[in-house]
């Protein structure tokens, strides 16, 4: 799930925005614009839920937006609220139309939100729902509402306080609604975890979903990146993209990290399980290596023998010499694994943004010019322009919604700071995967001494059985 709002200071427009996700003609009454998109594809259910104040006439889209148009006189005015849902691929349409329609009403409506839901889906995969929500309350006689009210501040015996220099009584102003709350973005998305997972349940799919990180969750694992429609439909039809890579990049650390932490686990558990007092010496263990029957060739002793001075390398440098000795020195690997994977995902993590700030401030730049010429260019002819250069004009779009996000506000785009951080994170990488690729040689040494031991225990097994025979017979 996605949030954001459809801001006229950011030179938006709420018909505009309207008409685009419904595939529909509108005219906006405020700018004389008429916005055409009936020619857009992948619309595949559109529909108007409206609170129980509001008029009946808002069910016809141009009304609704042109009425939200018309009462937002301000130059910066926030328009609506835009909410985008990934849908599950498991359900059928009819399914997602009433999932979406049932979350909708539940979260939206009920708070008295006029809810415009256009749901779509290309056949490529990435089925989503638009829902753009008004932002100003209704009246009991179905007129709006202001979206705040100013209080007088009072003084501590709750008398007004007169400001000399404004020349009029200090106020505040209070919000009528709290749906602008930073709480309401997380109950929203818990809200919408639940109603896909009880969807799933109910038809019997096992898939999940979970509104949480995976920091959050607990989840020992980098997260992947939103891939966006124009990089997914790119990397779709074979196209390598900046955020392809970069997960890609993800799924290889994380399952670097999945393997070491088995081999560890692995290598505790069998230390674990073995008692100690009986345990062979690291002496025996290291000949029970060096005695090795397999040596079939000049390469495989060359080899064995590069294998066995590492061992004893390892040995040495750790002062082991018993099996407890051994057992400390795994535990001390496992929290040193821990700590130095901590750190790869907390760099590889701001890496990961980091790298998205910039290839997004190199799309902006990139694309910019075409957006402006096809921005400038008049309505009647926009749709053949856009036609034409649909994957530069969205990729633009894409970043600049993007950068909006990130900036939070802020007008100059701090791109040398992002590539200073960039470069002394990537320093600290590297530093960090050293510790990493010794920890895997380390777990090297201890897996080739447990094999020794193994081979060591097994050769011991047949004596003790001849032994105990021997005795039976006496």
């Amino acid at each position: 799930m996605s949030i954001k709002i459809i801001s006229r200071g950011k030179g938006k427009s709420a018909v505009a925005a309207a008409a685009y996700r419904a595939g529909e003609k509108i005219t906006n009454k405020y700018d004389g614009i008429t916005h055409d998109y009936t020619r857009k594809g992948g619309v595949v259910h559109t529909e108007i839920l409206l609170p129980d104040n509001a008029p009946a006439e808002y069910s016809d889209r141009a009304v609704l937006w042109n009425a939200v148009e018309k009462i937002e006189r301000a130059k910066n005015s926030q328009l609506a609220r835009e909410i985008e849902l990934a849908l599950p691929v498991e359900l059928t349409l009819l399914q997602n139309r009433s999932l979406v329609r049932e979350y909708v009403k539940k979260h939206f409506v009920s708070a008295g939100m006029c809810a415009d839901i256009a749901i779509h889906d290309t056949g490529g995969g990435n089925p989503h729902a638009h829902i753009m929500l008004t932002m100003r309350p209704f009246t009991e006689e179905k007129t709006w509402g202001d979206k705040q009210k100013k209080e007088y501040i009072l003084d501590k015996d709750g008398n007004k306080i007169y400001d000399k220099k404004k020349r009029s009584y200090k106020c505040k102003s209070v919000p009528t609604t709290d749906w602008n709350e930073q709480t309401k973005a997380e109950e929203w998305r818990s809200g919408w975890a639940e109603s896909v997972n009880r969807y799933l349940e109910k038809l019997n799919h096992s898939e999940r979903v979970d509104h949480r990180s995976y920091e959050r969750q607990g989840i020992d694992q980098i997260p992947t990146i939103h891939l966006g429609v124009a990089a997914f439909q790119m990397e779709k039809r074979g196209i390598a993209t900046e955020r392809g890579n970069l997960n890609r990049k993800i799924e290889v650390t994380n399952q670097q990290l999945r393997q070491v932490r088995a081999r560890i686990r692995k290598a505790k558990n069998w230390l674990y399980s073995q008692p100690i007092t009986n345990a062979p010496s690291m002496v025996s263990v290291m000949s029970s290596i060096a005695d090795s029957k397999n040596l079939n060739s000049r390469w495989k002793k060359i080899s064995d023998l590069k294998t066995q001075a590492k061992v004893l390398i390892f040995l040495q440098s750790n002062n082991i010499t018993d099996m407890e000795h051994l057992v400390d020195k795994v535990t001390q690997m496992n929290e040193e694994f821990y700590e130095v994977s901590n750190k790869i995902k907390a760099v590889e993590r701001r890496l990961d943004t980091l790298t998205q700030h910039l290839a997004q401030y190199e799309n902006y730049k990139q694309h910019k010019a075409v957006y402006e010429k096809y921005k400038s260019l008049d309505p009647k002819k926009r749709d053949v322009f856009y036609d034409k250069h649909s994957e530069k004009i969205e990729l633009f779009k894409d970043s600049q919604q993007y950068l909006n996000a990130v900036m939070n506000g802020k007008t100059t785009v701090p791109n040398k700071s992002w590539q200073a951080e960039h470069k002394k994170l990537t320093a600290d990488k590297f530093s960090l995967c050293e510790d990493f690729y010794k920890l895997k040689e380390e777990i090297r040494s201890v897996e080739v001494l447990r094999r020794g031991a193994e081979n060591l225990m097994r050769e011991e097994v047949p004596d003790r059985k001849i032994k105990r025979t021997h005795e039976a017979e006496l």
